[in-house]
């Protein structure tokens, strides 16, 4: 019963490492889409994210058959019960990728971004591509020096956020209205989407350490 289990934790732990390798796809498309005014990248990207959602489903059922059938206790509990936030932390950032890419598609032939903010996005789309890939590699290593990398793109992103919202506000600003409300909602998708990485980060380091407060790990 045991060698059973072993396998179905060993399987969910595979599961969630592919949800993060798709968020890490999804993210770098929806990014090149939005740079490039890429709308058949764009369409690949929303088009995709029905998959992530079928593996947050597959995760799910996989906890929730866990404890019923297992009645898991320790950490074999802990893991299960983060397994189910971290795959509902995935989905969403998933979901935010899909909105970066339906605003490349919305701006279509043009750009939704404007030439005045266009580093700014450019620097958000980098700190979010870090974040995703360290996030797979936080969740096949389970190291805390990842976690904290992790959490230094969030800040970068967070700062980047802040930039943008005080260039529209900023007396030189001139886009349009359409440019403004593709702008805003931008970088607060980048925004979210590097806190929903560190809500990951943070449930590998409480199963690490048993502490979700963990400093070493700026969390």
């Amino acid at each position: 019963m045991r060698t059973l289990f072993n396998a179905e934790m060993s399987e969910l732990a595979d599961d969630l490492i592919a949800m993060a390798r798709h968020v890490e796809t999804a993210i770098a498309h929806a990014s090149d889409a939005i740079l490039t005014a890429n709308v058949e990248l764009a369409q690949s990207v929303i088009a995709e994210d029905s998959k992530l959602d079928d593996l947050e489903s597959v995760v799910d059922e996989r906890c929730v058959l866990l404890i019923a059938q297992q009645q898991p206790v320790g950490l074999d509990l802990r893991t299960i019960i983060s397994s189910l936030r971290i795959s509902a932390s995935l989905e969403r950032m998933g979901d935010l990728a899909q909105h970066i890419a339906e605003a490349a598609r919305r701006a279509y032939p043009g750009s939704a971004i404007p030439e005045s903010h266009r580093e700014i996005i450019e620097g958000m789309s980098a700190a979010a591509k870090e974040a995703a890939s360290e996030t797979v590699k936080l969740l096949e290593s389970r190291d805390l020096n990842v976690a904290a990398s992790i959490v230094a793109d969030d800040d970068n992103l967070d700062a980047l956020h802040s930039r943008a919202y005080k260039g529209i506000v900023d007396g030189e600003y001139q886009g349009t209205p359409q440019e403004t409300l593709d702008l805003a909602l931008l970088a607060r998708y980048y925004e979210r989407f590097g806190d929903h990485a560190v809500g990951v980060s943070r449930r590998i380091v409480y199963l690490v350490t048993g502490d979700l407060s963990d400093a070493s790990a700026k969390i």
